[in-house]
């Protein structure tokens, strides 16, 4: 909007937050003491919720922030931070007249990294300008430095995803097994439940145990067997595997027979 903020010496004035996790939630927060509706969100009271000064400059620096609370809503949960629930979630940050509802984004950015303590929690956020820090020069590598059924991959993730339900699983392992899959397909890659009290979280797979797929993430003791998930293949970004398994060597994003620093700096010695 065109509305400029304290241009009077007395303004109802209020900050809010919204957070877009990559689980498809979209949270709203208001510095005021009553939720607020605007631009089609439902902005929940939390007043507890502090962010530190928003620093907006001209340059290509990236524009940091920190937002710190309590663990006082029902929303924000210690268990979900821990979860990574919160992690990369897009956040925007801004300024609403709460008798109007007008209001002004003053902040986009992303969710770095969150700590939760003594109940309450810190979240760093990175600015979008954050991500002209990228290198876009391709450095040469012994394995595949695309994602798999990504950019520069070509492959088709709906190919390589499967639904599954859980059969069993062993919290002391942090292991699980899902009914009619080849367990060693998956090593190397991605769980996302679909429901169970773990829905929306994606967890790693780093292991293969007899069957079993170790996690990266902690399991929940209440998931029980029938619980869906949604099992994504892994690839462990050798020549070999992208040629054999996949057929895909034309798109490998390697350079596997490229001599290294200790070849090049090697002496020759005499026959």
């Amino acid at each position: 909007m065109s509305r400029i903020f304290f241009a009077q010496e007395l303004e109802g004035v209020a900050t809010f937050w919204r957070i877009h996790r990559r689980d498809g939630v979209t949270l709203g927060f208001t510095s005021h003491n009553r939720d607020l509706w605007f631009g089609g969100i439902l902005h929940r009271a939390a007043p507890g919720m502090v962010p530190s000064a928003i620093r907006r400059t001209a340059d290509l620096s990236p524009d940091s922030t920190d937002v710190t609370g309590a663990l006082g809503h029902d929303s924000i949960s210690a268990a979900d931070l821990a979860l990574g629930r919160f992690d990369n979630a897009q956040v925007q940050i801004g300024a609403v007249d709460w008798e109007t509802l007008e209001f002004a984004a003053l902040y986009n950015g992303s969710i770095r990294t969150v700590s939760a303590e003594g109940g309450s929690f810190s979240a760093e956020l990175r600015s979008a300008k954050s991500e002209l820090e990228l290198d876009f020069i391709p450095r040469t590598s012994p394995t595949c430095r695309a994602q798999f059924c990504g950019k520069g991959c070509t492959l088709s993730l709906a190919r390589f995803a499967h639904e599954a339900a859980l059969g069993e699983l062993d919290l002391a392992a942090n292991t699980v097994r899902f009914e009619g899959i080849d367990a060693p397909l998956f090593a190397e890659g991605e769980i996302r439940w679909v429901d169970g009290p773990q829905a929306g979280v994606r967890m790693l797979v780093i292991e293969v145990k007899s069957g079993g797929l170790a996690l990266d993430v902690p399991l929940d003791p209440g998931l029980a067997p029938g619980t869906r998930a949604i099992l994504t293949e892994g690839c462990d970004h050798t020549l070999a595997v992208c040629s054999t398994r996949f057929g895909n060597a034309v798109n490998f994003q390697g350079e596997p027979f490229l001599p290294g620093n200790d070849l090049l700096a090697r002496y020759p010695s005499p026959s």
